[in-house]
């Protein structure tokens, strides 16, 4: 059984700043990639930043380049993103992903129970 929980959520003024965290626990073999998505209603699930177990820069989304870090994969298989310069437009809650294999030959997609955030003044 594989969980991820995420904390960090909230309500912050439009150029405040928050930290999510996520954290995968149970029966993990290895940590392929970690990320976040974001839904606001009405909208799709859009990928907001990524980073594989390899570490190097992330992948984000254009909109939050410059204000979001995706943090490495740390050895309590937790990862963090921290999100600068917020703007209502970034009101959506805020899913935590991770590819990961529970054996050497079985991996799959596994995904937090979501968290709330909200940018408004």
């Amino acid at each position: 059984q594989v969980q991820l929980v995420e904390s960090g959520g909230g309500l912050v003024q439009p150029g405040g700043s928050l930290r999510l965290s996520c954290a995968a626990s149970g029966s993990i073999f290895r940590i392929n990639t970690m990320g976040w998505y974001r839904q606001a209603p009405g909208n799709q699930r859009e990928l907001v930043a990524a980073i594989t177990s390899g570490g190097g820069g992330g992948n984000y989304a254009d909109s939050v380049k410059g204000r979001f870090t995706i943090s490495g994969i740390n050895s309590k298989n937790t990862t963090y993103l921290q999100m600068n310069s917020l703007k209502p437009e970034d009101t959506a809650v805020y899913y935590c992903y991770a590819i990961l294999q529970i054996s050497p030959l079985r991996r799959g997609n596994y995904w937090g129970q979501g968290t709330q955030v909200t940018v408004s003044s």
